[in-house]
This record gives structure tokens, sequence and C-alpha cells, in this order.
């Protein structure tokens, strides 16, 4: 018989509220070995014993085995003395330090939703059926580790039955910490729009789903939220919602029952159908087959938002259903969505016929993640359920002032304006909240305030450091400058460059290319068409794009005309040529006195930003004159460059003189002109322009004489602009990057705020 050895194991990663714990269990039983193993706050502690065979293979099953949906980051394994174990246990976890990695919000699984659908199952038609595989975790968690009594449902008692499956080595929802029932689990009701019970359980389901056939407006309370959901098919009731939510015409999302039903509408690659169908049940961008299709789900628009059933409540509506949902956020326009049954009717009764709601409590709330498929590879719009929170380990690359890989002081970041995220560092470990959202809105910024005091109980974290954005008005700035901590403050591209560098585990050199609508540059003007040149423990603008005024402002962020006459004024003879269709969109009063404001510099802004140079060109071919939600005119000028093919492109100047060199774009706007004066369509033009921008890449990056390139900021969420990009770099023997798990907007800022404080600590 060979000897027998104890081992002690810990794993760190997403190895809890994933079935790691029943994981280890079974595969123990079966490879005949006895020990424990115990939740911990930073992880997984295993003490195992048997022979040595036994336990090799334990080692090695161990990774090939693992739940689908946990993730291992880190394992140590040492050898000890025999104790003498009978059996192996799950033992009571312990509460202490806490930097263990928190699981996300998983979709239903397919097991639990044959379940719900088998009459026999004493779980059939139980809309918050779950297991150890699946169901809610972020959103529901109060503290580490994660046990029952650290979770929203801790009030809710197993009846016998959980208990016994609970129990069962051999059953799914061993050791599930929220395990749950009809009969010992929360409900489901349905209120009207002023909050007046109709119904409860089963009736309260079925009133909903012949609601929704009626056509009337339901407020569902999803995993993270609640959401509006509406018939997509009844143009009335469409008409409502966009009124109701003032979106006259930003794209709403559609939740389908199947694969199949949405093969219907889209074209679905391979890569895209596993994003629809796996656990984290993102909303996936997808090609119509027909562009005249769901002309008022996503007007003007060849792509839909498109997700399947993330919960068991939502495959029970789906399931009884003969078209696809529409599903947005319940929420008010920039503010957090309602998580509570309270707030919901007050601030969505106005908007909603019904709510479907039950007391499953929700700690946190958490939209829906956004993603599409760029250059072959995921690509994050917005980054929130089901892979909220993320968490990146800082690599020993950034520590290349020191010969010694250092413990960094706990920091706080605290991100940008819009599209908030906030981010702490603790242990070398970087955790990203879900998104937030734009701090303009006074609940958003109350949601910003909860979160940081939601991570700092979650992780018992307390900065030693915070971290903010350089400008001056941000909201996020003016809360880090009052929290009497030592304050660091980031410029603005500068954080999104780092972001993306440790996102794809870079060292310096490299050149960040960030291109957006606005960030606060470090001559306090507005920057947003950067080439960043990183190194060792500094950075360096070498070039930009060459400035233009923007008319009243900030306003032009909301009217792409104004940007369009900025440009045109920096081009002599131009700013007259009133021919151009969008002049007639000004009345003559207003035309005027923007042209005054332009020639007298009064209330102008001078920005260097490439969103607002896509703005402008958008006014200027017709394509856009009104952007009714952000990126509008950015996202029609991408859709134009799928109706025409060309390798041609403008031409531009590159001013030398001192850094940062200047793109000077005039000549190019000339170009765009004479192709509007000869008829060239607005496709062509499209495509032309676009490739214009990817020669300005490819040129300062010879420039520039660093290998890696970094694409980062919003307008990289320009699938046709990142995708040309890549190909004339790779082409030129560069290596270009882009963001993997975090999204190029405004929500990888915090990251970058972190990264800057280590590298010039």
């Amino acid at each position: 018989m060979s000897q027998v050895k104890r081992l002690n194991i810990i794993i760190k990663g997403i190895v809890q509220g994933v079935g790691f714990r029943p994981f280890i269990y079974k595969l123990s039983t079966k490879l005949d070995l006895k020990g424990v193993v115990i939740n911990s706050g930073s992880g997984i502690i295993i003490e195992v014993e048997g022979n040595h065979n036994n336990l090799q293979s334990f080692l090695s099953k161990l990774h090939q085995e693992k739940p689908i949906v946990s993730k291992i980051d880190y394992v140590s394994v040492i050898i000890l003395k025999p104790f003498g174990y009978l059996t192996f246990k799950i033992n009571n976890s312990i509460n202490d330090k806490k930097n263990v990695k928190v699981p996300p919000d998983m979709a239903t699984c397919q097991d639990c939703l044959e379940e719900i659908s088998n009459p026999i199952s004493r779980r059939y038609l139980y809309p918050f059926t779950n297991c150890t595989d699946c169901g809610s975790r972020y959103s529901i968690i109060h503290g580490l580790p994660y046990d029952r009594s650290q979770t929203s449902i801790k009030k809710f008692i197993m009846c016998q039955f959980c208990q016994k499956e609970y129990n069962n080595s051999f059953s799914k929802r061993f050791h599930s910490q929220i395990n749950l029932c009809p009969y010992c689990g929360p409900k489901l009701k349905l209120l009207n729009h002023r909050g007046k019970v109709l119904s409860y359980s089963l009736e309260a389901l079925r009133q909903c789903i012949n609601d929704l056939k009626a056509g009337k407006i339901v407020a569902v309370k999803g995993l993270g939220g609640f959401q509006i959901i509406v018939n997509a098919r009844n143009t009335n009731s469409i008409h409502k919602l966009r009124k109701y939510k003032n979106r006259p015409k930003k794209p709403f999302a559609l939740m389908y029952s199947s694969l199949k039903a949405v093969r219907t509408d889209c074209q679905i690659s391979l890569l895209e159908k596993e994003l629809l169908i796996s656990s984290q049940a993102p909303i996936v961008l997808l090609k119509k087959k027909n562009n005249n299709q769901n002309c008022n789900i996503a007007p003007n628009n060849p792509y839909l938002g498109v997700m399947l059933a993330s919960t068991s409540l939502h495959y029970l509506l789906l399931k009884e259903l003969n078209f696809p949902l529409i599903i947005t956020s319940g929420n008010i326009n920039s503010e957090p969505i309602c998580i509570n049954e309270k707030e919901a009717v007050q601030q969505l009764g106005n908007i909603v016929d019904l709510f479907l709601t039950h007391d499953f409590p929700i700690v946190r709330p958490i939209d829906d993640s956004v993603v599409r498929i760029i250059q072959g590879k995921k690509f994050f719009m917005r980054c929130a359920r089901g892979y909220a929170p993320i968490s990146l380990t800082i690599h020993k690359q950034l520590y290349f002032n020191s010969k010694k890989f250092i413990v960094q002081p706990s920091i706080l970041a605290v991100g940008s304006h819009a599209k908030n995220t906030v981010a702490i560092l603790k242990d070398n470990q970087i955790f990203v909240s879900q998104y937030i959202g734009d701090l303009s809105a006074l609940k958003t910024f109350e949601s910003f305030k909860n979160t940081i005091n939601n991570l700092r109980t979650l992780y018992e974290f307390k900065p030693e450091i915070i971290v903010c954005d350089k400008h001056p008005d941000y909201i996020s700035s003016n809360f880090a400058e009052i929290q009497n901590l030592p304050l660091r403050k980031v410029q603005h591209h500068y954080a999104h460059a780092l972001s993306c560098m440790l996102d794809n585990k870079l060292k310096p050199p490299v050149l960040g290319i960030v291109w957006d609508g606005t960030g606060y540059g470090d001559d306090d003007k507005v920057w947003g068409g950067e080439f960043i040149l990183i190194l060792d423990n500094s950075y360096k603008r070498i070039a930009c794009l060459h400035s233009f005024k923007l008319p009243g402002g900030n306003k032009a962020m909301k009217d792409p005309k104004r940007s369009a006459l900025g440009i045109l004024y920096e081009v002599p003879n131009l700013e007259k040529n009133l021919e151009l269709s969008f002049f007639k969109e000004f009345s003559k009063q207003e035309l005027s006195l923007l042209q005054q404001m332009l020639s007298l510099d009064i209330n102008v802004f001078l920005t260097t930003s490439i969103g607002r140079l896509f703005d402008g060109v958008a006014a200027i071919l017709g394509i856009c004159y009104e952007n009714t939600f952000e990126g509008q005119s950015c996202m029609m000028l991408e859709h134009a460059t799928l109706k025409f093919k060309t390798e041609d492109s403008y031409t531009y100047n590159i001013i030398r003189i001192k850094y940062p060199y200047i793109i000077d774009w005039k000549s190019m706007i000339r170009e765009i002109i004479q192709d509007i004066n000869k008829k060239i369509s607005s496709e062509k033009i499209s495509v032309k322009f676009h490739n214009t921008l990817a020669e300005i890449i490819v040129d300062i990056a010879k420039i520039s004489q660093v290998k890696n390139i970094l694409l980062s900021g919003g307008c990289f969420q320009n699938k046709y602009l990142t995708e040309r990009a890549i190909f004339r770099l790779e082409q030129e023997n560069f290596v270009p990057f882009f963001h993997q798990k975090v999204p190029s907007n405004d929500e990888g800022i915090a990251i970058g705020q972190i990264v800057a404080e280590i590298i010039h600590k």
C-alpha cells in the first residue's frame, strides 16, 4: 500500500458561489481521499490526504473537471504529515481576510429550466429555481465568505425537502447556498400601476402573460433590478414606451424564447451563439437578416441587441408567448434601475401598466451586459450582469522601476463622470464595480456612494489613497477631493490607455491611441483625439487632432450640426457653403447667432475630439442632425460603412513643428465636400472617412517607433474603425491591442487611474 500523504491546498479565483466545495467533496470521495474543504475570505482551503497516485489524480482533475463557471487564478500546495482524517467533510466557513473574487450572477442553467418545465417536479413553474451552477450571486451578497447567512435571502429558511437536497452529495443543490422552492422561497405578485396587488404566485404569472399578449407594458423584477418589457410585435405599445421613456430613436434590446426564434430575425455566428447561451447571458449585438425588420425597435440600424432568458421567471414568461419581448432598464433616464417595489411604483408608475414583482431582495442594482464581436473576439459595450465584478491582477511587468514585486497600498479609484465604475486595489488585486452610469443624476450619485460603501464592506477595504480624473467639475472628482485622503488626479486619456495596457498585460513603451467624445486635457482644453506615448514612469502626448471650436460648448454633444459649423469654420471658404443640406436645419436667426459665436469666440470650446469630428461629418453628410442618444451620429456613420467597400481614403497633413504633432484634417473636409458636390454616396464617403482615420493611426504609429499599439476610448466601439485600424497596423508590422475584459469606454477609467498611481508612486 502506498504511503499516505496530506496536502494543504489554497485556491483563489472565482471559487465561491459556483459549486466548488461540492465539486471538491465529490472528487475527493470518488478518489477515496479524506479531509476537509472550507470557504474562507480569501478563497477555498482544502486539506486532503490519501495515497500518492490518488492525490496526483486529484490535483489534475481539480483543473480539468472544475465547475464551468468557476475560474482558478492561483493554487498553492504544501505537503504535510498525515492527520488521520476518517472522512471528507465540507466544514463551516471561516471569516478571515477578505480578498476572494465575488461570483457574478448567472443565468438559469438548462437542468433547472427542464425542471420547471416538468409537471411532476416539485419546482414545476417555480420562477426562482436555481442550483449550484446558476442564479443570483453578486446582486444578493452582503458579505464574504459566500454563505446563505451573508446573502439577502437569509430570511427564507429551507424547508425539509430543500434541506435534504442541501445535505445530499448526489444532488445538484448539494451545499447550494440559495436553495429555494415553492414551499419555502419567494413568491410572485402582480400589481397595477399604482401598486395595488392584483394576484399572487401562478395566477400572477398567468395574468401577466395574458396582459403582455394584450399589449400591456410591464415592469418585471429581474435578477439585478426592474426591467420594462412589452410585446415586440405590438407597434402601439412600442410607440407608447418610446414616448413614456423619452426615447424616440435609441434601439431597444429584444429577449427571445430560443435560438431558433432569434434566427428568424438575425444572423448568428458560432461565437455569438456561445455568448447567447452562456451563463452570463449578455445582450449580444447581432446583424439583422433584413434591415427593414424591427424598424421601430432599432430604427435605421442593421443590428439588433438580442438576449435569451436570464432567469427562470423570464423563461416562464417567454414559454407562453409567440413573440419576443422588448426589454429595457426599469429606470428614469440616467438614473439607476429600481431594485425594490416601492421605488419602482414611484418612478415607473406613469410608464408601465403593471408590475410583476416578488419578495426576493436585491442588494445592488445591476444592468444587463452588452457585447458585440470585433475582430472575432467578444468586446464589451457594457460590463454588468454575468461578468461584474471583474477583477484584474497587477502583474510584475508594471514594476519596471523595482527589482522586487511589492504589495501596494489600498487604493480607491472613483472613475469618470459618465459610464462610471469605481475600482479598488487590495493585495495587488483590482476589483471593479458593476456599471453605475451618469453621475449627473442625483440618484446615480447616491448609487455611486453606495457602491463604494458596498466594496468597503465586502472586502473589508480601507483606502489609503484615492485617485480621480483631472476634470475639476466631475462629480466623482469633487467627491474624491473631500475624502481627507492623499489624492492623485489622472488625465482622462492617459487613464484610458493604461486600462488597455493592463487589460492586455503589457508594459511600456506602448502607444495609446485614445479617441472619444470628451476628456479634460493637461492644457485645460477638451481632448478626444489623442496619441499618448506611455514610457516607464511618464507619458507624452505626441500627437492630437487639429482643434476646432464647438459653438455653445456642451450643447454640441447633442447637436452634431454645431460640430459641423465648428469644423467648416476652420476651413477657408467652406463655412459659407450654404448649399450643404445641414444648413437648412438651422433657422436664419440661429445660424447667424452661432456664426457670430464662432467669429467672436463667445461661448465656444476648443476641442481635439474625434467623437465630435464624427458628429460634424455625420451632419455634413446629412446622416444625422441630432443625437437623441449618446453616440447616435457615430453609430450611423459606422452603419453606413456596411453598404459600400473601397480602399480609398482622403488626404490630411501632419504638422511636425513640436510635440504634440498636429493632425490637420482640413484637406479631408474639403475633399468630402467635393465628393458631396459630385453626388458621391454618403456610404462611400463614410468608408473613405473611416479609412482616413485608420491611415492617420498608422502614420503616427510609425512616428512613435513603438511596436505595441493600444486602441482605447469610446470611438473604438466602432467595429469598422477598430477592425480597419488593426488590419492596417498589422500590414505595417505593428502589434495592435484592444480591450478584452474591460470596455473601451469610460467604464475602464477607474482601472487606469489605479495603474497610474502604481507606476508613478
